[in-house]
């Protein structure tokens, strides 16, 4: 059948910012919807308010809008653009909630747009567990017992049907967010009011427990012709009890027998015909009682999905892209797969290699949170590696997490052999069981503690659950490994293969042999033990692949072609976690793109599966692999490029980037030593000095009495963090000897081969954030931004905007001329990042980093300039003067807002300080800064109430600066409530307002009125010990009830300024290509 006709324009709607259960996977799938449905002659509009993704790239849609992703702005570009269609099922479960709304409100009906992809019944059928169970009873599965309640009531009356544990979990959240498990009474009281607020529609599922039954699921696509696919089988290396998101992942699936896999392969087609998905893809979760062989049905996601990212990248069979199709009309008979260019997508994936999934967690960014996995999610990131065997694919996976684990080690036992007349070893072996026992981020190394205190097989999989065919091959590695330790030149040619195919890095068998990584190296290589590489092909070596897909093994032969163009390698950014996300990825894919375009071969080396870097037609070549030393050089030494970029994919090819020089690796653009001479703090203070900076008081320090003795002779507050790391990991500001004496500990575990700096903090100081662009001989300005926290908050965690909203014209003037200066005198190649603060118009330096920073996609977006596509060409030769870059001031302010995960983690410090923790971004675009902080605001989901009750505490310093601030808020209608303190103090100027009782001193206080639902924002800013505490407490009422809340004085001057302008203007949206002044095909040249 030919593809639709009757439909022209298609509304895309994105994921939004990157949270923990939805992450960049969606970029990926959205990017490939885009390209898909362009290339068919179709005009799309796309709207996501994620400034830090491909998708939203001005030439990738005809129509972007970077806008908050809710009902009524959807209603607005619907209304603007007047699409044919609407696709729902691309951008994760927010896009699938948006378009439920706009249906549900009419929108769809008075526009007249189809929601293609999925329809509305299907979605709900498969959404709704009320309809979802009677579907699955209709058609005679399996389910557990479940009670779909709105109430608390109704919940006390089901649990006495369902009974103890209990699965909770909230209808139409993602990632698992709310989810739980209550063991008893107490518990479930809490859990499921807790539930019932995280749902957004008031709804909680109620499940009977699986507890420690196998977890599956199939990724499966239906086309109109009712024709049905299953792309990939995976299998949960974790049993049931710990969500998905945060399970390691094994595909194809290993335990299942013939048996099972027919029927589960005949349940999940069953199912997508019943629930009537029929243009599209869908996730069908499984679970198998071990002992018994009960199936049952878990849940169906009716859309692209987190695991449709992995089993494409398994498999190499583009789901999105194919999703997209199918919604426009076609069969899967009908399109060619791209990897052989000879199969239809008719034709079923198989695959002659094992893949495994590792998720990454950031627990240590949250020190009051309890490193245990559940049914909610938690992960920020995961690592994808692929081997001949699970073994293979298991070590590689774990070196790829980047966590300075190089394959299946020990936890207890890294430092220290166990030993069973030892007095701690009873202690030992107890904490061994608990966490084997007790899912958590560390469980895999506490299975090696596991073995090596002689553990049977039996005995784990008691504890554990953890399915006996994984046990056995990681005991298989823990048995090979105690071959390995002996002397480096008795270890046979048998030995050292049989390692390597078991996945051994150099690094594992150098502590083995007592040796170094480059001995083993060496001695490797002369054994001839070599990896090759094969290719992901879709169809195990049935039919040639034309894209060339690679991962790294030990076998015979290899699979890769050369070419005779010149090739440049680019090494990416690795797993996502806090500090080091899609913002990186971004960067990596703009030196494909343009490389490619001007003449190169590109290579790309990653590991993470969510990414669009990762995609097969993003470069010439995809190497799925690790980002260690041993991986990366193994491919350089293969393919031989020209060189390597390391300035993009953030800190980790940064670390690399020495060891590579030394290996004889050509680095692309800033040299090694031009790092070195920005990151090691004497080398930088020296440059400072030499160009006569003010810089705040600073010194670097090697142990704990030499930080005293700095810190006394700086005066605090100082500043305190570990060298060579991102994301401000275990920096922190310190206010006393006391805590500087305790934090050592802590920064010195962070970063021990590296020394700790310390800086005087300068307290209410404007943070401000320069990126250029550099050519060795000329730089320019990129992006100005002005923070709107004052410094002090890390700059991944602070709002900021384009241009400047408050500093003087001389001082933006000052500063661009130290950028420029400094770029210079550096020798940067390619990009740069400067933080600076100012205070009484004084300008410091904070810190240079001479890479490529997370603000690029946001200042390409504000600009319209591709500044990585820049950087890229002057890394490979071009100059700065060869370029196209001027443009026309768009007359736009731009805001840069974060969204925080603090929702996944109660309990934990909500404050923000020079540690990062968010997780992702949001972009306000409008023609003044209120209205554009706002949208800001909107997309962050912390809306600010256009009416209602303010809470206002503020303390004595902040009082007279705010007063203005609260007095707006009256005049604008808002009822004003107030502590003691802060109301007398306002009454002396005459604002009156209601008084209310500060947390925990007296009744009602202020907790009782936001759980009430009677407070619609908060204004607060606390000062000492105890307020710090009525802080803590408040905060996490209010990520509980969604009451957006405030607490540094220019965001609470920020607000109000948008709540004035959002209330004197009506809203409105601009398609990026509008602002910009160009379509996606008359964007200016890049080069003259």
């Amino acid at each position: 059948m030919p593809k639709r006709t009757d439909i022209k324009k298609i509304l895309i709607i994105g994921a939004g910012p990157i949270v923990i259960g939805q992450a960049c996977e969606f970029d990926y799938s959205g990017s490939q919807a885009c390209k898909a449905l362009k290339e068919e002659g179709y005009e799309v509009v796309l709207i996501n308010s994620n400034p830090a993704t491909i998708m939203t790239d001005p030439e990738l849609a005809d129509r972007t809008y970077i806008e908050p992703i809710t009902p009524s702005v959807v209603e607005m570009i619907i209304e603007a653009e007047r699409p044919d269609a609407l696709l729902p099922t691309i951008g994760g479960q927010t896009a699938l909630n948006t378009a439920i709304a706009v249906y549900e409100n009419g929108v769809l009906e008075k526009y007249g747009v189809e929601m293609i992809g999925a329809n509305y019944e299907a979605i709900q059928k498969a959404e709704s567990r009320e309809l979802f169970n009677k579907a699955m009873t209709k058609i005679g599965l399996d389910m557990a017992k479940n009670a779909r309640v709105k109430t608390y009531q109704a919940a006390k009356e089901a649990i006495k049907d369902i009974g103890y544990p209990v699965i909770i979990r909230p209808s139409f959240t993602l990632g698992g967010t709310g989810g739980s498990i209550a063991y008893n009474e107490e518990e479930f009281d809490f859990l499921i009011n807790k539930a019932l607020s995280d749902s957004p529609i008031n709804e909680v599922i109620m499940d009977e427990s699986l507890l420690g039954w196998k977890e599956y699921e199939l990724e499966v696509m239906r086309d109109k012709n009712d024709n049905v696919v299953i792309i990939c089988s995976i299998e949960n290396f974790d049993p049931m009890g710990v969500h998905t998101g945060d399970s390691i992942t094994v595909a194809p699936a290993q335990t299942l027998t013939d048996y099972e896999y027919q029927m589960m392969r005949n349940a999940s087609i069953r199912v997508i015909r019943e629930i009537g998905v029929d243009t599209g893809g869908s996730n069908i979760q499984f679970a198998i009682h071990p002992q018994t062989g009960r199936m049952i049905v878990i849940e169906m996601n009716p859309r692209v999905s987190r695991s449709s990212a992995l089993a494409s990248k398994a498999t190499g069979f583009p789901i999105a892209k194919i999703a997209a199709k199918l919604a426009i009309g076609y069969t899967l008979d009908e399109i060619p797969n791209d990897i052989t260019k000879e199969t239809p997508a008719s034709f079923e994936p198989t695959i002659d290699y094992c893949v495994v999934k590792i998720p990454r967690w950031t627990f240590e960014k949250f020190a009051q949170a309890k490193d245990e996995l559940g049914i909610q999610m938690k992960s920020v990131g995961e690592t994808m590696a692929i081997g001949r065997t699970f073994k293979e694919a298991f070590q590689k996976g774990i070196r790829g997490l980047e966590i300075s684990r190089f394959g299946f080690e020990n936890e207890i036992y890294r430092k220290k052999k166990p030993d069973n007349a030892s007095p701690d070893f009873d202690n030992e072996k107890n904490l061994i069981i608990e966490k084997i026992r007790n899912p958590n981020s560390k469980r895999i190394f506490y299975l090696k503690d596991a073995f090596d205190i002689g553990m049977s097989i039996d005995e784990i999989y008691a504890h554990s659950a953890i399915d006996p065919w994984f046990l056995y091959n990681l005991k298989e590695i823990n048995d090979l490994e105690k071959e390995l330790i002996a002397p480096l030149d008795k270890i046979p040619y048998e030995l050292m293969l049989k390692a390597k195919e078991f996945g051994f890095s150099d690094v594992q068998i150098a502590r083995l042999t007592g040796t170094d990584e480059m001995t083993v190296r060496q001695k490797r290589k002369e054994m001839g033990i070599v990896p090759v590489y094969k290719l992901v092909d879709t169809c195990a070596a049935e039919f040639e692949a034309k894209t060339p897909y690679f991962y790294s093994t030990y076998d015979r032969e290899t699979e890769i072609f050369q070419s005779d163009k010149k090739k440049v390698m680019i090494i990416g950014g690795g797993p996502n976690r806090i500090g080091q996300g899609i913002e990186f990825d971004y960067m990596c894919c703009h030196a494909a793109y343009v490389l490619k375009e001007y003449g190169f071969e590109t290579i790309m080396v990653n590991s993470n599966p969510e990414t669009v870097s990762t995609d097969y037609d993003t470069s010439d070549k995809l190497y799925f692999e690790p980002l260690t030393f041993e991986d990366v050089v193994n491919i350089y030494e293969y393919e031989k490029p020209l060189g390597a970029i390391v300035q993009l994919g953030g800190q980790t090819p940064l670390n690399l980037s020495k060891r590579l020089l030394e290996a004889n690796v050509n680095i692309l653009g800033t040299s090694s030593d031009t790092i070195d001479r920005a990151e090691d703090r004497d080398r930088f203070k020296d440059l400072i000095e030499k160009l006569q900076f003010l810089q705040p008081a600073n010194e670097t320090a090697y142990s704990v009495n030499e930080a005293i003795e700095i810190a006394d002779n700086i005066g605090y507050p100082v500043v305190v963090r570990p060298s060579y790391v991102l994301g401000g990991r275990a920096m922190e500001i310190v206010y006393s000897q006391e805590r500087l004496n305790k934090y050592m500990t802590e920064a010195i575990e962070a970063s021990p081969e590296k020394p700790i700096l310390i800086d005087k903090f300068l307290e209410d100081a404007i943070e401000v954030d320069v990126d250029s662009v550099c050519d060795g001989e000329e730089a320019v300005i990129c992006g100005f931004m002005e923070h709107i926290e004052q410094a002090g908050i890390h700059s991944g965690d602070s709002a900021c905007v384009i241009p400047a909203y408050s500093l003087n014209p001389a001082i933006i003037k000052r500063i661009e001329e130290l950028t420029i200066k400094t770029a210079l005198e550096l020798g940067v190649v390619g990009l740069m990042n400067i933080q600076f603060a100012v205070k009484n118009d004084d300008v410091y330096f904070l810190e240079v980093n001479p890479r490529g920073s997370r603000t690029i996609p946001f200042v390409s977006k504000a600009t319209g300039i591709p500044w990585a596509k820049v950087a890229s060409l002057i890394m490979v030769g071009y100059k700065l003067k060869q370029f196209n870059l001027e443009r026309d001031p768009t007359g736009m302010t731009c805001v840069k807002e974060v969204v925080l995960p603090f929702n996944k983690f109660p309990g934990v410090d909500t404050r923000l300080g020079p540690e990062m923790r968010s997780t992702g971004e949001v972009m306000g675009i409008c023609n003044s800064f209120g209205v554009a902080y706002f949208k800001s605001q909107m997309a962050a989901n912390s809306s600010l109430p256009l009416s209602g009750r303010v809470f206002v505490s503020f303390s004595d310093k902040t009082k007279p600066k705010l007063m203005d601030a609260v007095r707006r808020m009256r005049d604008m209608g808002y009822q004003i409530v107030a502590t003691r303190g802060t109301r007398n103090y306002l009454l002396e100027h005459g604002i009156d307002s209601e008084f209310i009782h500060k947390a925990h001193d007296g009744s009602p206080d202020i907790l009782d009125l936001i759980q009430e639902g009677k407070i619609d924002l908060i204004f607060n800013t606390p000062a000492g010990a105890e307020s710090r505490t009525d802080e803590i407490a408040m905060h996490k009422k209010t990520i509980q009830f969604k009451v957006p809340y405030l607490s540094t004085v220019p965001g609470i001057r920020a607000s109000v300024n948008g709540l004035e302008q959002a209330k004197r203007q009506n809203l409105t949206v601009h398609a990026l290509q509008d602002i910009l002044g160009y379509t996606c095909d008359t964007m200016p040249k890049l080069l003259k």
